[in-house]
């Protein structure tokens, strides 16, 4: 096994009214640089994301990496695309979520191991797109009950 040379963290938020802070000092506290950690205020619908893609590359580019995001759905909230994209990226790239233990692509390199992460990681994909799916639906409910009351 390779020693982890850099890391880097990844936040994202929906709207430009909320904060990132929890999710930047999550980061902070497991050690990650100030200068290592991006961010995105985009939807996690799919991966058109500025801060996301600049990180991509430079993963792509160097070697014995280590990408660490609070939650899974942080890194997005499309479950097919969650699933391509982690494919994609431990190709390169090892991967801890915070709040997941079990997804850490540092450990358990085996065949079980790698079972049981792809497993939990599709359960919370699906989350994560289920999650994005009733906030659009309670969206949409709110904008018509203010149409009705005007």
């Amino acid at each position: 096994m390779e020693k982890i040379e850099n890391e880097y963290g990844y936040g994202r938020i929906s709207a430009k009214d909320q904060n990132e802070a929890r999710q930047v000092q999550a980061l902070l506290d497991f050690g990650i640089e100030e200068k290592n950690i991006f961010i995105d205020k985009k939807s996690g619908k799919d991966f058109e994301r500025e801060q996301y893609q600049l990180l991509k590359q430079i993963l792509k580019r160097t070697k014995n990496n280590l990408l660490v995001i609070k939650s899974i759905d942080r890194l997005g909230r499309n479950y097919k695309e969650i699933q391509r994209e982690w494919q994609e990226l431990i190709q390169y790239t090892d991967i801890k979520i915070l709040d997941m233990p079990l997804l850490d692509t540092t450990l358990n390199k085996n065949l079980l191991g790698t079972f049981i992460s792809d497993l939990i990681l599709q359960v919370l994909s699906f989350c994560a797109e289920n999650e994005r799916t009733n906030i659009k639906e309670r969206q949409r409910q709110r904008n018509r009950n203010c149409k009705k009351r005007r």
